[in-house]
């Protein structure tokens, strides 16, 4: 008897969707939902990184240093966040001995060994 009245309330009764297991959360972002990029979920020190090299910044010396032709017209520039620095010039392209000397803030100095000269140029971190 309760199983005719079961199975005549199941005919009634529409049956519902499986509820799913797991609920995906929605994520806005500006790709138009899926896996956010680096620049939208980058925080702090990454970011603003980031937003240096969008704007052709080299915040933290990232990118190769220019070349230049050592000569006192156009010395190599030798960044610091002091007023001096440690530069070690190797001479010749084969050389495995390398020339350690200071570069000063102010002057053009010159590698004792093969003169060529560097600059040293202030050089502030972005944070």
């Amino acid at each position: 008897m309760a199983s005719r009245v079961l199975l005549s309330l199941s005919r009634i009764v529409k049956p519902r969707p499986p509820v799913p297991l797991f609920r995906t959360a929605l994520r806005s972002s500006s790709t138009g939902g899926g896996i956010p990029t680096d620049e939208e979920q980058a925080t702090g020190l990454e970011r603003k990184t980031l937003q240096a090299l969008k704007k052709g910044e080299d915040p933290y010396s990232i990118f190769k240093p220019k070349n230049y032709a050592g000569t006192k017209d156009d010395p190599h520039i030798v960044p610091s966040i002091g007023n001096k620095r440690l530069v070690g010039c190797i001479c010749e392209e084969d050389n495995t001995a390398i020339i350690w000397f200071w570069v000063h803030e102010g002057n053009v100095q010159r590698c004792p060994s093969c003169g060529s000269h560097y600059q040293l140029v202030h050089h502030e971190l972005p944070h």
